[in-house]
């Protein structure tokens, strides 16, 4: 663990940001920034897990002032491995510990395995030596593999296990040494929750964490999508349609880490009541679950709105990092349908473009074969308020999202909003909060996912009818304005973390 910043090692708040906040703009890197600038009155401290460090550039944020902890950890950096020798565990029982938690992360109900979270288990009974080097790992992995994933390349199978487990003895390191920390809260489950899952038992601490999109149900699109795992499957089961035991273990891998963070969590926070429901069918009890919407600053974007045209530009912008998840390659086809209507109009991708370079590339290629190299532009990295003046339409056409901020940001700058029907944009779009967010009237218009002709069809519709583009326009600003204000964010995370820290029994007067 390399320590970026030590101003002070006593936090109110510890942040796990895994792959987000200070490496990558927008998102939930912006979320992280907003609301530690909003609440000046906590110190916070965050602790970043990334995958490989070739894979982030330099810091993108300016710190703010009670930002007084950094930390970064790369998961599979595994450069350091120790150097191999004979060892064996001390507890004869330590593997079937491991067995009964893979079992757990099989489907098994109920908690998770008392044995399994101390953190003296991953560092001290079963540490990195002994799962890399010793006979009973092996005798443990090749058992499992006999059992359960004999049909599949044992090398595969190997390896599987052991990239599986390797970034949790890491994860389990960094645990022993954190800032001294009131709360400790993760913007996801997964490897952040894991670690925010180990610090709150160890150090019986609160423990919050607030999935902005569902991060198993995100991973498991990236893991059924991966053509490097459906390289594992074999051919006579390719052939036949069964399911791929190697995509399997890491699907129920992350189903279980999440099940063991939701179990650890004081308070399960979603951005909107339809991801509560998800949360709660993939193991979080409902008693803990609440929703707090994000928020935007609807000050900061009363000049783009002041400077809006007219006539609403005819240029749709999709913001957004260039990426497979945010589907950009839908968005360029529908653009190829747009421009046959209307051949003045423009496409522009506004996002960094080096987190996926081989995607990136894809999309650059998809441009010149459908000849749209005049319409569509790649515009990396702007800032909205520059942008939004300029822009007709602000769209989204993810495969997967919770709550983006970027609707709302474009909401407060008075655009109307196309975006395919993920997480909380159906909401936002056409209003769902209460009776009232419905009768504010639709912001624009929800299409279904990967359909480049309903989206073109809703873009053109937009952009030839100024009477319904106006009424998008209205009802986005008012919207925004009456549900989804920086203040109320700030005022429910205000609450939540002082609801704790009173809590702890050392808080309490």
């Amino acid at each position: 663990m390399q320590e970026l910043l030590k101003k002070d090692k006593r936090v109110d708040v510890l942040i796990i940001a895994e792959g987000t906040y200070p490496y990558i703009r927008g998102g939930v890197s912006a979320w992280i920034h907003e609301l530690i600038s909003g609440l000046p009155e906590k110190k916070f401290g965050v602790m970043f897990l990334g995958s490989r460090k070739e894979d982030y550039g330099e810091l993108k944020y300016e710190f703010p002032k009670n930002l007084v902890y950094l930390s970064s950890e790369f998961l599979f950096d595994f450069i350091s491995f120790p150097l191999p020798k004979k060892i064996e565990p001390k507890d004869e029982k330590i593997f079937e510990y491991l067995k009964g938690l893979h079992m757990w992360f099989k489907g098994g109900g109920g908690d998770f395995p008392q044995e399994l979270k101390n953190l003296e288990f991953y560092t001290e009974k079963l540490n990195e030596e002994i799962f890399l080097y010793s006979k009973k790992a092996w005798d443990f992995i090749t058992h499992m593999y006999a059992e359960f994933a004999e049909d599949y390349p044992f090398i595969d199978y190997f390896w599987t296990i052991r990239n599986m487990h390797i970034p949790i003895f890491k994860v389990a390191k960094l645990a022993k040494n954190p800032p001294d920390f009131d709360i400790v809260h993760s913007p996801s489950t997964g490897y952040a929750g894991f670690l925010g899952a180990l610090l709150a038992y160890s150090y019986k601490r609160p423990f919050v964490i607030t999935e902005h999109g569902i991060y198993t149900r995100e991973r498991k699109i990236d893991i059924l999508n991966s053509e490097w795992l459906l390289r594992s499957v074999p051919f006579f089961l390719k052939s036949v349609g069964e399911p791929d035991h190697i995509k399997y273990l890491w699907t129920a891998f992350f189903e279980g880490i999440g099940r063991f963070a939701y179990y650890a969590s004081s308070k399960i926070i979603s951005l909107f009541a339809d991801a509560k429901d998800i949360q709660i069918s993939l193991g979080a009890p409902p008693e803990r679950c609440v929703v707090i919407p994000n928020g935007v600053n609807v000050e900061v974007y009363a000049e783009a709105l002041r400077l809006r045209p007219s006539i609403p530009p005819k240029v749709i912008t999709l913001l957004g990092r260039v990426v497979s998840i945010k589907d950009v390659k839908t968005f360029i086809k529908a653009m190829r349908i747009v421009t046959g209507k209307i051949p003045e109009a423009e496409g522009w991708i506004v996002g960094p473009t080096d987190e996926d370079p081989d995607y990136y590339e894809e999309c650059k290629k998809l441009v010149e074969f459908l000849n749209l190299e005049k319409n569509v532009k790649f515009l990396g990295f702007q800032k909205p308020l520059d942008i939004f003046p300029k822009t007709g339409i602000l769209t989204l056409t993810s495969i997967s999202e919770g709550m983006p901020l970027s609707v709302l940001e474009g909401f407060a700058a008075g655009l109307p909003c196309v975006a395919t029907d993920v997480g909380s944009c159906r909401q936002l779009i056409y209003g769902g909060l209460n009776e009232e967010d419905i009768n504010i009237g639709k912001a624009g218009e929800v299409v279904p996912i990967a359909n480049p002709e309903a989206l073109a069809k809703a873009y053109i519709e937009i952009l030839k009818n100024a009477e319904l583009w106006e009424s998008y326009h209205k009802a986005a600003i008012k919207r925004v304005n009456r549900f989804y204000t920086k203040e109320e964010f700030l005022n429910n995370y205000r609450e939540v973390y002082n609801s704790l820290q009173e809590s702890i029994p050392s808080k309490r007067t």
